[in-house]
């Protein structure tokens, strides 16, 4: 017996998120399929997915997030993009799962340790285009810097990649991330999840308590929502509703079917509501 928390930093919510990808893979129905989910989550991530109830009954929210992410690197790939860099990547194996062009840059930041952990697994599996690991603290700011000045020199189009981290910041280090992606010419898109202030408060509500033991509270949520980047160098392009997403996938259970149905369209600060955004330099 130990008094180790099952989350023991914000690295373990990657073994987490990964338990509810293997979830929607190995439906029938599956919108998308990551055969490398659940040996990624490992028994860790199953015993964080059944400690935290709230969560496994919004398994839509997950799939949405996930297939529209996909969605809009497809997208964007079609558009001539030819490096993705995808912060805090976790345990994502889309370089291993999606359809994506031999050619393509696909650069991964994240943790040291989390990076070790994701390589051990997936040793032997080969990426469909090229794959490059950085272990970087991404609150180092100079080294971020430093980093994203060197990608931004290698390629002509990149699209940046930021699920599942925004929330964890504070609105200065958002801020900041902003701006410093802003500075490379070259990156011209970026892709992220945001979430209202009042549900940012709802899942503090339901979830906090496991993420405070781990150092790793939920933070932010814009209450100008994707306007709050303008001012630092990124405009919004296409904001797509998490929930809208869900019954348009038949993942939501027919109370939640009713509330989609009702949403008004756009971000709201006045309810719960989650999205992903797509945005371009201004």
């Amino acid at each position: 017996m130990t008094n180790e928390p099952l989350i023991r930093n914000v690295s373990d919510t990657a073994r987490w998120v990964a338990v509810f990808r293997a979830i929607e893979s190995e439906r029938p129905d599956a919108v998308f399929r990551d055969p490398f989910a659940r040996r990624l989550a490992g028994e860790r991530g199953e015993q964080i997915a059944a400690s935290i109830p709230f969560s496994g009954r919004h398994l839509w929210s997950w799939t949405a997030r996930t297939w529209l992410i996909d969605q809009l690197i497809l997208q964007e790939v079609r558009h001539g993009a030819d490096m993705v860099i995808n912060l805090a990547a976790g345990l994502d194996a889309r370089p291993y799962r999606m359809e994506l062009p031999s050619s393509l840059q696909w650069i991964e930041v994240d943790l040291p340790e989390l990076i070790t952990y994701k390589e051990e697994v997936l040793r032997g599996e080969r990426p469909v285009c090229g794959l490059e690991r950085v272990r970087l603290d991404l609150s180092d700011v100079d080294s971020r810097r430093e980093l994203f000045a060197r990608l931004g020199v290698r390629v002509r189009k990149v699209m940046i990649l930021s699920e599942g981290l925004l929330v964890y910041l504070t609105e200065e280090e958002v801020a900041s991330l902003a701006q410093d992606l802003a500075t490379a010419p070259t990156f011209q898109r970026w892709a992220t999840d945001l979430a209202s202030p009042p549900l940012v408060r709802m899942l503090q509500k339901k979830m906090g308590r496991q993420l405070d033991r781990a150092n790793a509270p939920l933070k932010w949520g814009p209450e100008e929502g994707p306007e709050f980047f303008v001012p630092y160098g990124w405009k919004p392009l296409e904001v797509r509703s998490m929930l809208k997403t869900g019954l348009r996938l038949k993942r939501l259970s027919l109370w939640m079917r009713l509330f989609a149905r009702l949403e008004a369209p756009g971000f709201s600060a006045s309810r719960p509501w989650s999205g992903i955004c797509l945005f371009g330099r201004t």
